[in-house]
């Protein structure tokens, strides 16, 4: 099969080159395989016993599976941090009311540590498609704060001034409904940059004058010129 990235127009190569550094970034980052939990809802304990269903003879208790791997903490370990989600094409407006109700919860909460997040916390939606032909979505941590959790769970469940938990929960619901995966990270550190050169007239630290401006031996070094220019 023909790639449609073959012909070498300039537009289709742009948008070829943006997929393919989209699908690199995404291949890099440590992809979370289990969507995260709710806010505020714990998860079952593995082998732990659902009680048998009242009313119905002979029911018997029903192991509960094993809790999914719990996903790594949205930690960010470098100066810059990438958050990637990448989203349903039918599903893009209600992960946009996830993300309304995760800004308004930054801009609402009195949590110093939720404060200090929103402080360089950008949302932005790519125009080349994701994988699968999915919406990709890329948040920006610019400064990132380093050991702070920037799981979109614990933003709306720690910075949200509503306490009714089933709104939590049904807004949580705009996110594991629309997303095709956990949020990829990746940690970005700034490129230093090369010393400055000196200019080609500037004598470098230390250097020694020559010879012929210094005192010869058993001769008086030159008094300074009171001369004005």
């Amino acid at each position: 099969m023909t790639s449609k990235c073959g012909a070498p127009s300039g537009g289709r190569t742009r948008r070829c080159a943006a997929a393919a550094l989209i699908a690199v970034a995404l291949a890099a980052a440590p992809v979370a395989a289990q969507q995260p939990a709710a806010p505020g809802q714990p998860a079952p304990a593995p082998g732990a016993q659902i009680p048998a269903v009242p009313g119905v003879p002979g029911a018997r208790p029903q192991a509960v599976a094993p809790a999914p791997t719990a996903i790594a903490a949205r930690v960010f370990t470098a100066p810059v941090g990438l958050l990637f989600n990448t989203v349903r094409p039918d599903k893009t407006a209600d992960f946009e009311k996830l993300v309304a109700a995760v800004r308004a919860a930054l801009e609402a909460s009195t949590d110093p540590a939720i404060q200090s997040l929103a402080k360089g916390l950008r949302f932005y939606k790519a125009s080349e498609p994701g994988p699968g032909n999915s919406v990709l979505y890329v948040f920006i941590a610019d400064p990132a704060v380093p050991g702070e959790d920037y799981g979109l769970g614990r933003i709306l469940s720690q910075g949200s001034t509503d306490t009714d938990a089933a709104a939590l929960q049904e807004t949580w619901k705009l996110y594991t409904s629309s997303v095709t995966g956990g949020g990829s990270l990746l940690n970005l550190t700034p490129v230093p940059e090369a010393p400055a050169e000196p200019a080609p007239d500037e004598k470098p630290a230390g250097t020694v004058a020559p010879a012929s401006e210094t005192a010869k031996p058993g001769e008086k070094p030159a008094a300074p010129s009171t001369q004005k220019p």
